[in-house]
């Protein structure tokens, strides 16, 4: 019996031999590579760039507030009482271009972690919160204990 691909004669019993090696052509990737080329990178850049420019952070003395998305909006709340603490992190290439992530954790059950990443003057960013979170923890009565 004979197998496509490389094909030679089956063995006789009890003697191994190789029937038939090989793989898929190269062909079948052809329109991706075509795509690579001309397609994928320019609405993927595009993409990237809408995704960043429909990302807004809004800090209020009262929540924090991030909506995002480009054609499915979402938006989402934490109250300051909810933050427990405000971490911000410089990259070396982000600190060279005056940017810097906060990262924000919280009580809050659907948003515990945010990140809001490449911000300008973070550091300010990070005094804001510090301050409107302490203010909205004393109007509220808030008091963090821990149990550990």
């Amino acid at each position: 019996m004979i197998d496509e691909g490389t094909m030679r004669a089956r063995p006789e019993k009890g003697e191994e031999a190789e029937l038939w090696s090989g793989g898929p052509s190269q062909w079948v990737n052809f329109w991706w590579w075509v795509s690579c080329l001309l397609v994928i990178p320019i609405p993927w850049a595009i993409y990237k760039w809408l995704d960043v420019k429909s990302t807004r952070f809004t800090l209020t003395t009262e929540r924090l507030r991030w909506e995002w998305g480009i054609l499915n909006r979402r938006t989402e709340e934490v109250e300051l009482y909810r933050v427990r603490d405000v971490g911000l992190i410089k990259p070396f290439v982000q600190r060279l271009v005056g940017l810097g992530t906060l990262e924000v954790t919280s009580t809050d059950e659907r948003t515990p972690e945010i990140v809001l990443n490449a911000i300008k003057d973070a550091d300010e960013v990070r005094e804001y919160f510090r301050e409107a979170t302490e203010r909205m923890r004393q109007i509220r009565g808030v008091r963090d204990i821990d149990m550990s």
